[in-house]
């Protein structure tokens, strides 16, 4: 209105002829109306870029590893302490820390006093000399649990040489997988060359213990499999077809593992990040700013607590097939 106002008057100043005054005064307040429209949405174009390199850049910063380890508002480079590689013929290991690497270090130093003292006072508990007492008294129960009912009742006869590699790796995983919810924390079990790094493991122990419980006249009949009581021509036969499908099922349970591992702690990220993403999408919009804000951290919040889950289950899981696997070759016919 005042820039219609405006135009009138220099119009009557300069001796404009009235309906073009009016024409002129009718079209300006839609001009202005189209500049502030174009700017709102120059504006929310550039809240939703804005959002959306957020959104990508975080997931992704959280999700990959770095050289880079953030604590606080300090960012500090891993970069002086690099190794130079080290060449195995065509290969190229590279052992510099990253972001990964000393979680994994601090994984492994957790699981080394948890276990150390749960092992501890459970040795002592089961002489008699002193009952369980204090926060130890859950490692203590978690210890005995992964001991009983997950190692001995799987694996059976001769399962107590297996304990201390089953309770160790389940707090391993349990320790990498929340030590990634933290802020500014990394899950090192989202990275498939870990989780891959932990099924090779498990892969060596299975296989190595077939072997000494079956000798390598048993340990080789896991793998060219021939029923007793056929034909010599389906001997041939079951051989052609079984000794490819057993050596693929001995590869399949150790990828099965690593990809069910790192695709759970994966997706529990990309998850928990895109719902505390809405509020930098929504969160400028004064309409929905406030229902986008709330719901997004409703949300969060539960995945959150269902990652905690997700952490226990799938540490749970890895180490209970890791031992269903041994025991089923220890025991195989």
């Amino acid at each position: 209105m005042i820039a219609g106002l405006a135009i009138t008057l220099i119009g009557l100043a300069l001796g404009a002829p009235q309906e073009h005054l009016a024409a002129e005064a009718d079209h300006a307040p839609a001009a202005v109306e189209q500049a502030a429209d174009a700017a709102a949405v120059d504006q929310h174009a550039g809240e939703e870029e804005h959002a959306e390199e957020w959104g990508t850049e975080t997931m992704i910063h959280h999700i990959v590893d770095s050289e880079v380890l953030e604590i606080g508002p300090a960012s500090i480079s891993l970069e002086p302490l690099s190794i130079p590689p080290v060449h195995v013929g065509r290969f190229e290991i590279d052992l510099s820390p990253t972001k990964h690497v000393v979680f994994l270090m601090l994984a492994s130093l957790l699981t080394i006093l948890t276990v150390g003292l749960a092992a501890r006072r459970a040795n002592r508990t089961d002489s008699g000399r002193e009952a369980p007492r204090g926060i130890l008294n859950v490692f203590e129960a978690f210890y005995l649990y992964l001991r009983d009912d997950v190692a001995l009742a799987n694996i059976g006869h001769g399962g107590e040489k297996f304990v201390p590699y089953v309770v160790t790796l389940f707090f391993f995983i349990l320790y990498a997988n929340l030590l990634g919810l933290i802020p500014q924390g990394a899950s090192a079990t989202g990275n498939i060359s870990v989780t891959a790094a932990l099924a090779i493991i498990s892969l060596i122990v299975v296989e190595v213990a077939g072997y000494k419980a079956l000798g390598a006249k048993g340990y080789l009949g896991t793998i060219f499999y021939v029923p007793k009581g056929i034909p010599a021509f389906m001997k041939i036969v079951m051989l052609i077809i079984m000794t490819p499908v057993e050596l693929i099922g001995k590869v399949a349970k150790p990828f099965a593992l690593a990809v069910r591992l790192f695709a759970n702690m994966t997706a529990g990220h990309f998850v928990l990040l895109s719902l505390l993403g809405l509020i930098i999408v929504y969160g400028g919009l004064s309409a929905t700013g406030a229902a986008a804000i709330t719901g997004s951290l409703a949300l969060g919040l539960f995945v959150m607590f269902l990652e905690i889950f997700v952490g226990f289950l799938q540490a749970y899981i890895f180490t209970a097939l890791t031992a269903v696997f041994i025991g089923l070759i220890r025991h195989a016919h």
